[in-house]
């Protein structure tokens, strides 16, 4: 056969051909490699991720070898998508993996007080080829992550099993990818606060036995800052306050091995406190400005108080829901004002549909039960739901309704089913 036939059937069947006569002896079904590229990537050299392929020039590989590279490409997590290609050379076979990044999230260890987090990000890009500061939501190299982390703790007399878990910020408004120890247990001995507000405020320091005397853990302790120190700064005006990564720190006799507490540093930047300078409103149709601004907690000139900043969309929000429209949105835009420290606000209003009363659905009732919550429900079907109606029959109408009956429920499961489509809403109420 040519040798020019023999490549191009070589193309089309790559198991059953030796590639080029040329080429040396090969066992049948394989072929020589003769290079490895890969395409797409915005956050990984090619080099990196030919390494975690497991391919190298030079090497014999098969079709299936080659499948079996694109799988460990996928399986790490990092790629929302791998592809192939190989064409047939006199040499052997060239093959060109496409790839697209996937999403990815932030990355922290929850409980690693015996390395800075600068020595945890030397020791994981030194171990682990495609780490880059941030992880996928799933994959391998999360196990390899945890295994590296393992590593290194082992490295320090201890031994542990390391795991990894997809968790909410304490912010709940992004996840991420936390990785902590399951072993050695460090209790919480003080927490020392770098802002005299913070370390000197009596609600904050009574609000610390939450987290002394505990197992130390960033993300317990982080979540505790944002609930219980945030607040405190927010209703000064401190609304830029910028709550640092706690730093634990080893108390008692350094030369002791394993101590069995740490002091936890809280560096914290309130910023400049700020003074209120109003609300321009915009997307309001259905409600004035004028009524708006009547909502609004704060007068101008007086400190930016945050907590009644908040309230203020909250009982915008609560407007709008006594109307019916129970998928409004308020997103407020601060406009900050560095050098008068004035703060401005720019509150964008998507009103959404009006919702109608559509069906009371109950269950876990007797029909006397039934009867006595039907008769006490105040909004008829196809009457514009009231949201403020439905909190108050659920805060004091139920008990008022069930008043003379041996009856008891624990627990009240309850849903509001919208129908945007149609713009109704069924209530859904479960006695348990």
């Amino acid at each position: 056969m040519p040798l020019r036939r023999v490549i191009i059937f070589a193309a089309l069947l790559f198991a059953s051909q030796v590639i080029a006569e040329a080429s040396p002896p090969q066992a049948a079904g394989t072929a020589r490699l003769v290079s490895v590229e890969v395409t797409g990537s915005h956050r990984f050299a090619s080099r990196d991720i030919t390494t975690v392929s497991g391919l190298r020039a030079g090497i014999e590989v098969k079709k299936e070898d080659l499948q079996a590279a694109a799988d460990r490409l996928a399986q790490l997590g990092l790629f929302a998508s791998v592809q192939y290609r190989f064409s047939s050379v006199e040499s052997g076979v060239k093959v060109e993996y496409q790839v697209t990044d996937s999403a990815d999230v932030p990355v922290t260890f929850d409980n690693f007080p015996w390395f800075t987090d600068e020595e945890i990000d030397v020791a994981l890009k030194g171990s682990v080829v495609l780490f880059d500061g941030r992880a996928p939501q799933s994959g391998t190299i999360l196990d390899a992550m945890s295994s590296s982390l393992g590593n290194l703790i082992a490295g320090r007399g201890m031994r542990a099993t390391v795991s990894h878990n997809l968790v909410p910020g304490p912010d709940g408004k992004q996840l991420v990818q936390l990785f902590r120890i399951e072993g050695p247990v460090l209790k919480v001995q003080s927490v020392e606060f770098s802002d005299a507000l913070a370390a000197n405020d009596r609600g904050i320091r009574q609000s610390l036995l939450i987290v002394i005397g505990k197992p130390f853990s960033r993300s317990a302790f982080e979540l505790f800052e944002f609930e219980q120190v945030r607040p405190v700064y927010l209703s000064h005006a401190f609304l830029r306050v910028k709550l640092g990564r706690p730093l634990p720190r080893f108390s008692g006799n350094p030369n002791e091995p394993l101590p069995d507490s740490v002091v936890v540093l809280a560096p914290i930047e309130p910023g400049p406190a700020y003074a209120f300078g109003g609300v321009l409103w915009n997307g309001n149709t259905l409600i004035p400005s004028a009524e708006l601004d009547k909502l609004v907690e704060l007068q101008s000139g007086e400190i930016a108080d945050g907590i009644k900043v908040e309230g203020t969309w909250e009982h915008v929000r609560d407007a709008y829901a006594r109307r019916g429209y129970l998928d409004a949105s308020v997103n407020p835009t601060p406009q900050f004002d560095d050098a008068a420290t004035r703060v401005s606000y720019l509150v964008s209003i998507a009103e959404g549909p009006q919702y109608r009363m559509g069906n009371l659905i109950l269950s876990g009732l007797s029909l006397e039960g039934e009867h006595r919550i039907r008769a006490a429900w105040n909004i008829p079907p196809g009457a514009v739901f009231d949201k403020d109606v439905y909190d108050q029959f659920l805060a004091t109408g139920v008990t008022q309704a069930f008043r003379g009956l041996p009856f008891h429920y624990q627990k009240l499961g309850r849903f509001l089913e919208e129908d945007a489509k149609d713009a109704r809403v069924d209530v859904m109420l479960d006695f348990q």
